[in-house]
């Protein structure tokens, strides 16, 4: 395409908010142009979050059970070995696989794909710099819209005193592409990101520590699910200090000492790896939001948009990691589809309550609406019912008993409040919590509705009818 062009939409970004608002902008008859400066199109997610994560989980977990349960099904295996480079390449093949998906389906849909850094130069105007490396002859283009979505994502957040320096103190990219297992591997933050990294290589060999501030870990879930979670990793393997605040990393020549004080008392530990894992925060830099007048957030950087996600620029909107709520790829999605169709001049809106937060650890949690902290804070009238993986004859079957469902229940009313589930599958099994919740739906809804036998969904079953027997 050629510089100057003229677009209905400019996306800039094309990871899960950008790409799928481009596509859906295109569907809805929108000349439509999604702009990325890295070599390949997927953003975070696909390159060096959601999916290389989940493709070493569950590599690694196929390792486990190798080595721990292969043999209660009557399988002998003879020594088990790790060939991490060919993990690491099998990731890799999968990455690249849906990142060209995405180039596919962008050109599917007449998007036009540009390469390079984005920087908007007036609100109906963005500038592209070429790529390091390309051609001399190219310039930066100027490329005009009607309106623009910002969708750049979010970054991992270092400590002041614990800057990333990609050998001993890494972060969560470093951790999807280590070279060789750690000896010890300590985690800075006990949130999803560093449970899932930390199960991940404490499967393929490490030892696992994991320092976190809070009493609990996975914060903002359901108290009796981050109970029970952190019981099972503790067996696992994982090393737990809670109340513990990291006061000094001291790098030395082979291993790193993390100084940590624990109410009152101090200790150390020594690790040859320290993941910071302490959350992400918008990634907004170089993108020319003073220049052109955006307001954001002073305190959390995000991006300040209305119910319409516009920005206090009226052709510029901003979604997923810009702007408050949950950094989560569905989440971003969502956003891109409901923002291209406010563009589109129709209706377009995400249900915020109905939206599945999950943590990839294994037992898996995913969870959807309120947890019983949250209701009992809002002084609602609830009923709960839970039912456990040892009462569900699949879950038997297979050897993957661990964890429990629960439903939460308006006493009077019985609309559902919030699903919790720690098990196996259970971010598949969440879908049907999402759909209860988003349709206003009640446990007898759930109790009543007949589930295929035997599967795990009848753990969901199970609890809603002890729900209604409260």
């Amino acid at each position: 395409m050629a510089a100057n062009s003229t677009y209905d939409v400019i996306i800039i970004g094309s990871g899960p908010g950008g790409y799928v608002a481009a596509v859906h902008a295109a569907q809805l008859g929108l000349k439509a142009a999604c702009i990325e400066k890295a070599p390949r199109l997927g953003g975070v997610c696909l390159n060096v979050g959601c999916i290389p994560s989940k493709a070493l989980l569950d590599s690694s977990e196929y390792l486990q059970l190798a080595k721990s349960q292969f043999a209660d099904h009557g399988i002998k295996t003879g020594r088990i070995g790790l060939d991490l480079a060919a993990m690491m390449a099998r990731k890799e093949n999968v990455v690249q696989d849906l990142t060209e998906n995405v180039k596919r389906l962008l050109e599917g849909h007449k998007v036009d794909i540009i390469t390079g850094t984005a920087q908007l130069v007036a609100p109906d105007q963005v500038s592209v710099k070429p790529p390091s490396g390309s051609s001399k002859k190219k310039k930066k283009a100027t490329f005009s819209a009607k309106a623009i979505i910002l969708a750049t994502g979010s970054e991992s957040m270092s400590l002041p005193d614990l800057p990333f320096d990609g050998g001993q103190i890494i972060s969560s990219t470093d951790a999807l592409k280590l070279d060789a297992v750690p000896k010890h591997l300590g985690i800075v933050g006990g949130g999803y990101i560093g449970l899932e990294l930390g199960s991940v290589w404490l499967r393929l060999g490490a030892k696992v520590s994991v320092f976190e501030m809070l009493p609990n870990i996975a914060g903002g879930t359901d108290g009796q699910v981050s109970r029970k979670l952190q019981r099972v990793l503790k067996r696992q393997g994982f090393k737990f200090h809670m109340n513990s605040k990291v006061t000094r990393a001291k790098k030395m020549a082979k291993n790193i000492k993390v100084e940590l004080e624990t109410k009152g008392k101090k200790e150390t530990v020594t690790c040859d790896k320290l993941l910071v894992s302490v959350g992400r925060r918008p990634l907004t830099s170089g993108l020319g939001l003073d220049q052109v007048g955006i307001e954001t957030d002073a305190d959390t950087g995000c991006v300040k948009v209305d119910h319409a996600y516009r920005t206090n620029i009226s052709s510029i909107y901003a979604i997923g990691d810009l702007i408050p709520g949950p950094m989560l790829a569905h989440k971003a999605s969502a956003e891109g589809i409901a923002v291209a169709e406010i563009i589109a001049g129709r209706p377009g809106e995400v249900n915020y309550d109905a939206i599945p937060s999950i943590i990839y650890t294994w037992p898996e949690v995913a969870s959807v609406g309120l947890t019983e902290e949250q209701i009992k804070e809002r002084n609602i009238p609830y009923r709960s019912g839970t039912y456990p993986f040892t009462g569900v004859g699949r879950a038997r079957c297979m050897g993957e008993t661990e964890g429990f469902v629960k439903v939460l229940a308006h006493e009077k009313t019985d609309r559902i409040l919030g699903v919790h589930i720690i098990g196996p599958r259970a971010a598949d099994m969440i879908a049907e919590g999402v759909l209860a919740v988003e349709f206003s739906g009640s446990s007898e809804d759930i109790a009543r509705t007949v589930h295929g036998h035997p599967t795990f969904a009848e753990a969901l079953m199970e609890a809603a009818m002890a729900v209604q027997k409260t």
